[in-house]
Parts: structure tokens; C-alpha cells; sequence
């Protein structure tokens, strides 16, 4: 996947997750810091129930926008659930499990992305 297409992916996720009142939704850019991709997105369910329903309403649209998810880890447990789609890694957890593991401060050299202003776009 080419640079332009993976932030392009990377935004269409936001979108997603802002639909589907994901919460504090952030985009980290983790291009000069790791190999394994582009971006991260995380976000945050109200619940379980949540949880899974964002999973399953950004899975949809990855599919549907013709990118590739290469898996989907963590399902049974509906806490943190990451979702491959090559360049973008995306992570949604409940609030209890984001604070738990705290991934904003473990990749805290990685720039963000401007949410509000991919939100605007619309």
C-alpha cells in the first residue's frame, strides 16, 4: 500500500469510528518509528457491546472501500480488539482496558494526526 493510500485508510477508519460515537479517538503516525505501519488509530467503546460493534462497522468499510483486513485479534474478549488492515492498525478497547495499557504513552514519539480537522472535512 502506497503512502497516499494509507492515510487515505487511516481517515476513512476515523470517519468510522466518529460515526459509530467512538470515543477520544486519536491517529498516531508511527511512519519513522516502526516498520509494522503507517498509522495507529485507537479509540474507545462505551462498552463491550460497543466494542464489537465498532469493530464490526469499520471491518465493513475497510472491505467495502476495497483495502485489505489482514486479521482481527482479541475478539473473545471484546476489552482491546485490533484489527490489521496493513498500513493502519487500528485499536479499540473499552475505557478500563485503554487506560490499562496506556499505547498514547508507549508511542508517545509518534505525531498526531489532526483528528478534528479530518472530522471537519466533511
Amino acid at each position: 500500500m502506497n503512502e497516499n493510500n494509507a492515510k487515505d485508510l487511516m481517515e476513512l477508519i476515523v470517519k468510522v469510528g466518529d460515526d459509530r460515537l467512538g470515543e477520544d479517538i486519536v491517529a498516531l503516525d508511527v511512519r519513522g518509528l516502526t516498520t509494522i505501519a503507517d498509522y495507529f488509530v485507537l479509540m474507545n467503546g462505551r462498552n463491550q457491546r460497543q466494542v464489537k460493534a465498532l469493530v464490526e462497522s469499520i471491518d465493513e468499510a475497510i472491505t467495502k472501500a476495497n483495502y485489505n483486513v489482514k486479521g482481527i485479534e482479541g475478539k473473545s474478549g471484546n476489552d482491546w480488539i485490533l484489527i490489521d488492515a496493513e498500513d493502519v492498525i487500528v485499536h479499540i478497547f473499552t475505557k478500563d482496558a485503554r487506560e490499562t495499557f496506556n499505547l498514547e504513552k508507549l508511542w508517545n514519539d509518534a505525531p498526531l494526526v489532526n483528528v478534528s480537522a479530518l472530522l471537519d472535512k466533511e
